[in-house]
């Protein structure tokens, strides 16, 4: 069974600035970390790993310097991992990011699933899960808080919603997000980390993906992030004072005056 965890080195949020200037964030100086919420992928991967003896690739597509995140993963136990690194690939928005993942998983080729952390701290989308698994034409689960490999090749799946908790039957291969609820991620063993340090890490470029430019990139992006800026401080904000049947009083006349429909 072959197993993908797509990964992602993201700004470490502690120390996200915005230059006020160029209106965009400052990498320079900011430290780089996997985005956490795809830890709990990794985590995932590795307990079914633990369970059935699948193996586990990491996939993460970046600059030369995101090798680093694969090696921290090596780390932990994943198996192998492949760098998806090419000036072409600059610029990406979620769809023309999850159009290059679907290429290096198709030359990986008979992969049985994978999984995403629910979203990236950088972006917060939650659509390169979703965008990959379309690409890829499988079904797909988002949110899941708990799996279950079952015997006849299907997945039995627990995901949240805002409305409660769901459970799925999905056959394979398939594609998950997952929540934190699926388990703590474990820590990198000295015997993998030795490993981990002497990996080759093949780095895949835009014609080792079988892609062409106007696919990826700023090329092939629908979307393109025009300026990045701090919401304005707020100077009309004020205390409710008193008693909690004071201060639902003065909402209320507060909402009244307002004319809120209803009201």
């Amino acid at each position: 069974m072959k197993i993908v965890v797509c990964i992602k080195q993201v700004p470490d949020a502690k120390n996200v600035r915005i230059d006020p200037n160029t209106h965009t964030l400052v990498r320079q100086g900011v430290e780089s970390i996997i985005n956490p919420f795809d830890l709990f992928a990794v985590e995932a991967a590795l307990r079914l790993k633990d369970q059935h003896g699948a193996h586990v690739t990491a996939l993460t597509m970046g600059p030369p310097q995101a090798e680093e995140a694969l090696r921290e993963v090596l780390s932990r136990g994943v198996d192998d991992a492949v760098l998806l690194s090419d000036r072409a690939f600059a610029g990406a928005d979620t769809w023309a990011t999850a159009t290059v993942l679907a290429a290096a998983i198709r030359k990986i080729q008979d992969v049985s699933l994978i999984f995403c952390g629910k979203q990236a701290i950088d972006g917060d989308t939650a659509q390169v899960g979703p965008e990959l698994a379309t690409l890829l034409d499988m079904p797909y689960a988002t949110f899941v808080k708990g799996l279950e490999l079952q015997g006849d090749g299907h997945l039995h799946v627990v995901r949240k919603t805002d409305e409660g908790i769901e459970e799925w039957r999905l056959p394979l291969p398939a594609l998950l997000t997952v929540l934190r609820d699926v388990g703590d991620p474990r820590l990198p063993s000295l015997k993998h980390k030795m490993r981990a340090r002497k990996a080759v890490i093949p780095v895949w470029g835009l014609e080792d993906v079988g892609l062409s430019e106007d696919r990826v990139g700023l090329r092939g992006s629908f979307t393109q992030v025009v300026r990045v800026f701090s919401p304005p401080k707020r100077s009309d904000r004020w205390m409710l004072e008193g008693s909690v049947a004071e201060q639902v009083e003065k909402l209320y006349q507060y909402l009244k005056e307002a004319k809120v429909p209803g009201l």
